[in-house]
């Protein structure tokens, strides 16, 4: 598949953030009232370690300038391909899709020929990339909803549980090793969405603009690590709101209000820095009761993405 006549592309550029976040905004914005993605967010994604721009990204341009782009990075060791595309012409779109398929098929002979799943996170309202993904053979595997809290007031200090320890900060070696553990042993369950080994989940917090390591949260029980958050500045520009990357509680801890005292007490964080809310974002298919604890102490959703998938495996 060629592109349009007028049409040309090449790789990103970490200078394209800029552009990208503005005409993301200006398609989100016409579609939900709102920005989706912040500036900083974009330029995040862009400078990870994990984001090879030369193989996994594209820009196009046409006679008025930008036409549209597309990331399609492997994670999970390659099992998974996450695929960012924004255009609002169709014949843009498809060509896109397909450069982020032949990138997956490339990530799939790397590990071995048994598959790899594509992934494209589409907002509800968003009916024309909707109809390109089922026209090429995808379908909603699930659904994200991002949560918001609107502070009434400032939000007081919650207490610690009994028997727990509470480190504010992960600003060594082993309290971030600790922290990882947390993310491993939590997600130990669900392959699909298992958090990147040590070494890179350090490089690519260190690469991002909106996160330092006093952000990340963990609490103790008998001298063990069973529960971290980590928060991040990534929705301050546009809703001045804090933001929660993650909340997990490793599964025999759970039950114990540990998530529920995470949760409280990253809101009660927000509010003492002048934040509106807070934000964090759930799949609907997690196994655990995420979004009724979110619901529970007050969250709303206020944004629904779609998880389109296809995936080229098969059977052993």
């Amino acid at each position: 598949m060629s592109l349009p006549a007028g049409y040309t592309w090449r790789a990103m550029r970490l200078e394209d953030a800029g552009l990208i976040a503005a005409r993301s905004a200006e398609h989100t914005s016409a579609l939900l009232g709102f920005a989706k993605h912040s500036a900083e967010d974009v330029a995040n994604y862009l400078r990870d370690p994990g984001t090879n721009l030369t193989t996994d990204s594209w820009l196009v341009s046409g006679p008025h300038n930008f036409a549209g782009s597309a990331t399609a990075v492997p994670i999970t060791a390659g099992s998974h391909v996450v695929v960012d595309i924004l255009s609002p012409d169709p014949a843009i779109l498809h060509w896109l899709l397909e450069k982020a398929e032949a990138r997956a098929a490339g990530a799939e002979r790397a590990v071995g020929g048994w598959g790899v799943v594509v992934r494209v996170g589409v907002v509800r309202q968003d009916e024309l990339l909707g109809g390109v993904l089922a026209a090429r053979g995808y379908v909603v595997g699930t659904s994200v909803q991002r949560m918001r809290i609107a502070f009434d007031g400032a939000v007081p200090a919650v207490d610690v549980p009994e028997g727990i320890v509470v480190r504010r900060g992960a600003l060594n070696e082993a309290s971030r090793r600790a922290a990882h553990a947390v993310l491993m042993e939590a997600f130990a369950e669900q392959p699909g969405t298992l958090p990147r080994p040590y070494e890179e989940w350090v490089a690519s917090r260190e690469s991002r603009s909106t996160f330092d390591w006093p952000q990340v949260t963990i609490v103790e029980r008998a001298g063990q690590a069973v529960g971290m958050t980590e928060c991040n500045d990534n929705v301050v520009s546009t809703d001045n709101c804090g933001y929660v990357g993650r909340l997990d509680v490793v599964p025999s801890a759970r039950g114990r209000g540990l998530a529920k005292y995470l949760l409280r007490n990253a809101f009660a964080v927000d509010s003492a820095a002048g934040r509106s809310g807070t934000i964090l974002h759930v799949d609907t298919n997690n196994p655990t009761p995420a979004l009724a604890l979110y619901t529970a102490v007050g969250m709303r959703p206020d944004l629904i993405s779609d998880i389109w998938t296809r995936c080229s495996c098969r059977q052993a």
